[in-house]
């Protein structure tokens, strides 16, 4: 049998046997080390993308590796009935890291979604405590994406993922991000005289291209929140655990424009496991952590000891490999290269997440869905993985051990990606 043959017996075997959600994968990948993945017929790609900001070491990291096989070897799940000494250490981890005062707690899950419901759940129980029992909305932003569960999903801004699942959980209002005014006049009482519980928003928008806020605008909302009694949540899913080179966004100068903005909440994910599925919800401070009470929410995989041995694997090395000031560093000559390429109009760079905007006639002839999809295609022929989140954009969330000369390497590339990009499918592996 063929390398082509087998491919195409393994998306075909694909397409039968799995949901069409996500539609034909773009390659069967096999193998991995550091940044780079090999795929079934021996192609090497680097990996910048990091499987969409999760594998945070990279691939096969020796220490991830070495702390999930000697987990499981040990212990790799018990019930919410009992805990382990991973579970515990990474609560204590993650509380250390973010400065969390006294009283302050973790609830653990599997994913962002999860975690996310978890902090939907919050706010509802902040509402819970008002006695008037008018204190029911939550307010979201326009461009948030928050996850695609039902609670997560009425979160999310996107129309064309809310649509087909309406209705859903209400309460939910979106407002313009940037704009203290507006939220200024969503948290007033509304006709009813119901008031505001909580404004969950992400510190930087991924999803829609690597979008942050005017300096100020985050200790803007925590002001504002604070003083109409309601709680500021912040999305941390991606943009936490190093990726702007801060342990989590809201203690980054580059994304609040300042001092640190301290939530009452904040979510992880992606990252954190470096690859394994986790996600947690850090609730901060005695009072808001004493809002979800025994039997009130659960979980039966969150942060069981094989997922918690390997975040605190992923901690550690972050730590210890000093991996916070390379992301800075990498990630600023990443940007300075980029934007100093032909048709790059913008590039948004915090850290190691990188919104690059394309030119409308980067690609010739210009393909009918804009040239940032074309270009994704061009880049894996020529063994980059990069995606795209809109039709001009471009977004690279490396693992955090990304080098220099990589990064160098892909920025000498683009000018002959977005070239090919513009060619017949059958030229491009020549053109690359």
């Amino acid at each position: 049998m063929t390398a082509d043959a087998a491919h195409g017996t393994l998306l075909d075997r694909y397409s039968h046997a799995l949901t069409g959600l996500f539609g034909p994968p773009q390659r069967a990948l096999v193998s991995g080390s550091g940044v780079r993945v090999v795929d079934e017929d021996g192609r090497e790609y680097v990996d910048l993308l990091a499987g969409i900001a999760v594998n945070s070491l990279g691939h096969a990291h020796p220490r991830l590796v070495a702390a999930v096989s000697e987990q499981a070897g040990r212990l790799m799940h018990v019930s919410n009935l009992f805990t382990s000494e991973p579970q515990v250490g990474l609560a204590e981890d993650l509380l250390r890291l973010s400065g969390a005062p006294a009283g302050s707690s973790v609830f653990f899950a599997n994913s962002g979604s999860e975690a996310n419901e978890a902090a939907f759940k919050l706010a509802r129980r902040h509402g819970g405590e008002d006695p008037s029992g008018l204190r029911t909305r939550v307010i979201a932003l326009e461009g948030a994406f928050h996850g695609r569960t039902m609670g997560a999903l009425a979160l999310t801004s996107k129309e064309a993922y809310r649509a087909p699942f309406e209705p859903l959980p209400g309460g939910v209002e979106r407002i313009p991000g940037g704009d203290l005014d507006a939220l200024q006049a969503a948290l007033a009482p509304d006709a009813e005289g119901r008031t505001v519980a909580a404004v969950l928003l992400e510190p930087v928008q991924g999803e829609g291209g690597v979008h942050g806020w005017p300096a100020g605008y985050l200790a803007g909302v925590r002001a504002a929140t604070r003083e109409a009694g309601a709680l500021m949540i912040l999305d941390e899913v991606q943009s936490g655990i190093g990726r702007t080179g801060s342990w989590f966004a809201f203690q980054d100068p580059a994304v609040t424009g300042g001092d640190p903005v301290v939530p009452d909440a904040f979510t992880l994910a992606k990252g954190l496991g470096g690859g394994v599925p986790i996600g947690a919800l850090v609730s901060v401070g005695s009072e808001v952590s004493a809002l979800l009470r025994p039997g009130q929410h659960g979980t039966t995989f969150g942060g069981n000891p094989l997922a918690a041995a390997a975040a605190r694997a992923v901690l550690a090395t972050i730590e210890e490999e000093a991996l916070l000031e390379n992301v800075r560093r990498v990630g600023a000559a990443l940007g300075d290269g980029l934007r100093a390429v032909d048709s790059v109009t913008e590039v948004r760079q915090y850290g190691l997440w990188l919104g690059v905007d394309l030119a409308a006639d980067a690609v010739r002839p210009l393909p009918d869905a804009g040239p940032a999809p074309a270009v994704v295609r061009a880049a894996l022929e020529g063994g980059w993985i990069v995606n795209a989140t809109g039709p001009r954009t471009l977004r690279l969330a490396p693992p955090l051990i990304l080098d220099e000369a990589d990064a160098r390497d892909f920025v000498a590339a683009l000018p002959t990606i977005l070239s090919a990009a513009g060619q017949p499918t059958e030229n491009r592996g020549a053109s690359l």
